[in-house]
C-alpha cells in the first residue's frame, strides 16, 4: 500500500516544470503512506507522483507503472490478491515490466473494459491509469473503500486526485473523498458504478442458510490470499472475537509454511501479534490469553493516558475526520502502529468489517426483524469507508503499517452476506444460554462457525469496541478533558461556528476545533459525515429503541441492558 497523486487535463500553456515541483510537494504531505520510493511521470497530458511502501517485489515494482511502450501509466495504492490468476486468463500477450501484483490492472485495460476489469479485481485498491495515446484517464476504488481517495479541481479546473485530502485540502475548493465502488472516466466525465451485488437486497437472501463449514472455509481462503507478502508481517490481537479469528487463521498458515515450500509467496514463519490498551485494560488481558493458545509472538503495549491525549492533533491531522468514534480508536491504533514499525514490520492482519457483516455492535440486540437487521447491516457496509476503514488505514499508515482486511474480501463478503439476517440475529429468549449456542449473542453464527478455534473466554467473549476495551478509562479521560477545553457558552453557539454537522457535544467540538486547524475550508467538513449515532449505529437505527434519541453514544457501554459495564 502505498500513496498516489495525480493531476489530469494539463493544457498547451500550463508550466509543466512549475506543476511538477508542485506535485512533489503536494505528495510529500502524505509520504509517510509510502516511505521506500518516490516515483514521477510526467507529460503534456498529466502528472502521476507515487510514493511507495514496498510489500510485494520490494527490489522491483517501483511506481508508477509503465507499459512497455510507455502508452499506460498506472499509479496504484493497494493490493490485488488474485494477481496470478487474472495473469493466466489474459487473451493476449503483456510484457510485464515489474513483479507488482498491481501491474496487472494495466494488462486487464488493454483488453477489457474499465466495469468489467474492476469487477474481476480481487483487492484493496485505488488507482489512476493514464492512456497517453487516448488522452484518457481512469480513476477507481475499491467496493467498499478500504484504500483512501479524494479528488477535486484546482482554480484552472484541472482535476486532481489523492490518497489523502491532507494533498487537495488547499488547492481544490471542492475537494470530497472520491464514492467506493465507482470509477470516472476523464474522456466522458461520467462517474460509473461498478459494484452491485444482489445480497444488498434482503428480499434476495430470504430464507437463505449459509452452512458453518462454508463459512469457514471462505474466511480461511480470504485470510489466505491476504498473506501475500515478501516482507515481516504480523496480526493486530485486541483479544476479541474478530482479531482473535484472523489471528488464528493466519497462524495456522505460518506454522506450515516451511513444510509447504512454497516459493511463490515469501511469508514469515513466525507469527508476531501485537496490542495496545492502558495499564489493566480488557484487550490486554484477553489479547495474552488468546497469544498463548495460538503460540503467536505476542507484543502487549501499553500506554498511558496523557500519551494519548498529547497525541490527538497529529492523530486527528492524519485521519483526517472529527467522527468521535474514530478519533477515540484511532489514537491507540496510531501509537501502536508506531511500535510495529519500530520492530521492521511493515504489514498487518485485522479485523475490520465483521461487525457491519454479522451485526456485532451490541445495539443490534435491538433490532426488530430480520429484514431492518440486514437493512442495517447494508447501511453499514455503505459507510464503512468513512469509519472503520478511514481509521485503520490511515492510523496504521501514518507510521507506514499496511493493514488488510480479511473480512471485507470480495468472495467472502459475497459467502456471507447471502446469508439471511435471521441466522445473525440475536435471539431474545436464548440469551444466558449455554455456550456454543448460536444465537444467544451477536456474531454467534461466526463464533459457532470457528467453535474449537479458540479459548471459550474468546470465542465468547461480548462485543468490545475498540474505543472501550483499550481501557474505560481513556474515553471517561477524553470526555473530563474536553469538558475543561470547551465552555458552556461555546458549545451553546457550535451551529453558528461550525455550520456543517455543528457538534453537539464538548467532546466532539474539542475534536471538531482540532480539525478546523489543519482542515479550515467548508469543503473539507463536508467530507466527514454527521448524524446523531449509539454504540456505532446509523441514524435509521436509533428508531429501534426509544432510549437511543436520549442517550446517544458511540460507545458500547451506552447500549444498557446489553453491556456488562453500561454507562
Amino acid at each position: 500500500m502505498c500513496s498516489i497523486f495525480g493531476i489530469f487535463g494539463l493544457q498547451p500553456g500550463d508550466d509543466l516544470q512549475a506543476l511538477r515541483q508542485q506535485s512533489l510537494e503536494h505528495s510529500q504531505r502524505q509520504r509517510h503512506r509510502g516511505p521506500d520510493w518516490s516515483g514521477v511521470h510526467l507529460d503534456e497530458g498529466a502528472i502521476l507522483v507515487h510514493e511507495r511502501l514496498a510489500i510485494v517485489d520490494p527490489a522491483g515494482g517501483s511506481q508508477p507503472l509503465l507499459s512497455e511502450d510507455g502508452q499506460l501509466v498506472l499509479a496504484v495504492n493497494g493490493e490485488i490478491y488474485n494477481h496470478v490468476a487474472l495473469k493466466a486468463e489474459l487473451k493476449q500477450p503483456y510484457a510485464f515490466q515489474t513483479g507488482s501484483d498491481c501491474e496487472v490492472i494495466n494488462a486487464l485495460y488493454r483488453e477489457d473494459e474499465p466495469a468489467s476489469l474492476l469487477n474481476r479485481l480481487n483487492g484493496i485498491f485505488a488507482f489512476a491509469l493514464w492512456d497517453k495515446a487516448k488522452g484518457r484517464a481512469i480513476i477507481a476504488r475499491d467496493p467498499i473503500g478500504v484504500c483512501p481517495l479524494y479528488w477535486g479541481h484546482d482554480r484552472e479546473g484541472r482535476l486532481r486526485v489523492a490518497s489523502e485530502m491532507k494533498s487537495l485540502a488547499d488547492t481544490c475548493a471542492d475537494v470530497a473523498q472520491f464514492p467506493p465502488g465507482h470509477w470516472y472516466d476523464t474522456a466522458t466525465g461520467e462517474l460509473n458504478k461498478y459494484y452491485e451485488r444482489p445480497w444488498r437486497d434482503y428480499d434476495a437472501v430470504e430464507g437463505v442458510e449459509v452452512p458453518l463449514q462454508e463459512l469457514r472455509e471462505a474466511f480461511e481462503a480470504a485470510v489466505h490470499r491476504q498473506l501475500m507478502t515478501d516482507v515481516p508481517y504480523g496480526v493486530l490481537l485486541s483479544g476479541g472475537l474478530d482479531s482473535s479469528l484472523v489471528a488464528a487463521v493466519a497462524a495456522r498458515y505460518a506454522r506450515h509454511r516451511v513444510e509447504d515450500n512454497d516459493k511463490s509467496e515469501a511469508w514469515w514463519p513466525r507469527l508476531h501479534s501485537f496490542a495496545i490498551g492502558l495499564k489493566g485494560s480488557p484487550d490486554l488481558a484477553a489479547a495474552k490469553v488468546a497469544a498463548e493458545m495460538l503460540g503467536t509472538v505476542h507484543h502487549g503495549f501499553e500506554y498511558t493516558f496523557e500519551e494519548g491525549l498529547d497525541a490527538l492533533p497529529e492523530v486527528i491531522r492524519h485521519i483526517e475526520t472529527y467522527d468521535v468514534t474514530t478519533i477515540r480508536a484511532s489514537t491507540p491504533m496510531f501509537l501502536l502502529a508506531r511500535r510495529i514499525k519500530a520492530m521492521g514490520v511493515k504489514m498487518v492482519l485485522s479485523g475490520e468489517g465483521s461487525d457491519e457483516i454479522f451485526g456485532g455492535y451490541l445495539y443490534f440486540h435491538k433490532a426488530p426483524n430480520a429484514r431492518e437487521f440486514h437493512e442495517e447491516l447494508i447501511r453499514k457496509l455503505d459507510a464503512l469507508y468513512n469509519y472503520d476503514c478511514l481509521r485503520a488505514n490511515k492510523s496504521m499508515m501514518a507510521w507506514g503499517v499496511e493493514p488488510r482486511v480479511p473480512f471485507l474480501d470480495r468472495e467472502f463478503l459475497d459467502v456471507a452476506m447471502r446469508m439471511d439476517a435471521k441466522f445473525k440475529m440475536i435471539d431474545k429468549s436464548r440469551v444466558g444460554q449455554s455456550r456454543g449456542d448460536a444465537q444467544r449473542m451477536e456474531k454467534g453464527v461466526l463464533r459457532a462457525a470457528f467453535d474449537g478455534y479458540l479459548p471459550d473466554s474468546i470465542l465468547w467473549r461480548q462485543k468490545e469496541q475498540f474505543s472501550d476495551g483499550v481501557g474505560y478509562g481513556w474515553i471517561d479521560g477524553l470526555k473530563a478533558h474536553a469538558e475543561k477545553q470547551v465552555s458552556d457558552r461555546e458549545l451553546a453557539a457550535a451551529d453558528k461556528r461550525f455550520p456543517v454537522n455543528p457538534p453537539q457535544t464538548k467532546e466532539a467540538y474539542y475534536y471538531r476545533s482540532l480539525f478546523e486547524r489543519f482542515y479550515p475550508s467548508p469543503a473539507a467538513a463536508e467530507t466527514v459525515p454527521g448524524g446523531k449515532s449509539i454504540a456505532c449505529s446509523s441514524p435509521a437505527a436509533i428508531a429501534w429503541d426509544a432510549s437511543f434519541a436520549k442517550m446517544a453514544d458511540p460507545s458500547g457501554r451506552a447500549v444498557a441492558g446489553v453491556h456488562a459495564a453500561a454507562l
